[in-house]
């Protein structure tokens, strides 16, 4: 549960604040000031990863913060991710020390395998001869050693099923203590939720607004008749209340914004709930996902010959 101060208890023991700004597509130029923003305004949590490809601008923001007073780094929460082509348990100590020198820190708070699927060492893009079959295992078995060094305070996955959660529990010594995935009023996950929960696993939801910026998704999350409504009622934007809807499901929301305005209104979220009454209305919401993984998809390469293998069936609509 999230306490009075906004945070997740891991499964490590560690407390994550339970909003984190995302930083996927957030443009170089762009996310350093966001980054800023996020933090002078209470942010306490900043989502990264290897594949945004801004990791070292955020550093240098970072840096300047530690350095100004703003933030002591003991009191920030750093996730970053390890990129598919990096999954040889040989190349996961390198891309992780690539994305610490980056941002310029010693440690990161949470370190997750990005997609449960590989691509050649060095390849850019997604082009299916780039996909290999995937060895969890082995990857994981390098992500235990991170953990272990103490540069990674807690490892876990981003983009597993049921299933894939399920195998990789059955084998791991140290436990994810988080998976990362699509979640939001359209895409509720409530199979997976109650299977994190049951197994300790935090779930984090990435797109917790539906990712309404980006031009390759056709999103109508925030303009669900549902959200509206409860906006209308509460005095609230529909932005606010399905990230308050997130915490109140019991798992972390990560909103990406680079407007000041969005971000400082994303934080907002503390000082008052949904009611129970308008809460059980989200369950009238039709579920479809927006973030597919067709691009892990191939008839010859890789290791799935479908969409539906990806994510064991769970791919569509539950």
């Amino acid at each position: 549960m999230a306490n009075e101060n906004g945070y997740f208890e891991l499964n490590t023991g560690a407390k994550m604040p339970s909003v984190g700004l995302g930083t996927w597509q957030a443009d170089p130029g762009v996310v350093g000031n966001a980054v800023d923003v996020a933090i002078k305004a209470g942010y306490r949590h900043i989502d990264c990863a290897r594949l945004y490809l801004n990791e070292k601008e955020i550093g240098f923001v970072l840096k300047k913060l530690f350095e100004d007073g703003v933030v002591k780094r003991e009191d920030l929460w750093i996730t970053s991710k390890l990129w598919c082509t990096d999954l040889a348990p040989k190349d996961v100590p390198e891309a992780l020390d690539n994305t610490l020198q980056d941002l310029q820190i010693d440690y990161v708070d949470l370190y997750l395998i990005h997609w449960p699927a590989r691509m050649k060492k060095g390849s850019v893009g997604f082009n299916p001869e780039n996909l290999l079959p995937l060895d969890i295992p082995s990857t994981w078995r390098a992500m235990e050693a991170l953990y272990d060094s103490g540069k990674a305070r807690a490892i876990g996955v981003c983009n597993f099923s049921t299933k894939k959660l399920g195998d990789l529990l059955e084998i791991a010594r140290v436990p994810p203590a988080v998976n990362q995935v699509e979640c939001h009023p359209s895409w509720q996950q409530q199979k997976l939720h109650a299977f994190c929960k049951s197994k300790g696993v935090h779930l984090s939801g990435y797109s917790p607004l539906g990712s309404p910026g980006t031009r390759w998704i056709k999103s109508d999350v925030l303009r669900h008749p549902v959200l509206k409504t409860v906006a209308e009622k509460l005095g609230k934007t529909p932005a606010q209340v399905a990230l308050r809807w997130g915490l109140q499901m019991g798992h972390s929301v990560l909103p990406k914004s680079t407007n000041e305005a969005r971000i400082k209104e994303n934080f907002d979220i503390f000082d008052w709930s949904i009611p129970e009454d308008l809460f059980v209305k989200f369950s009238e919401i039709e579920q479809a996902r927006l973030i597919r993984g067709t691009a892990y998809v191939h008839d010859t390469f890789g290791s799935y010959r479908s969409v539906e293998e990806l994510w064991d069936g769970l791919w569509l609509i539950i």
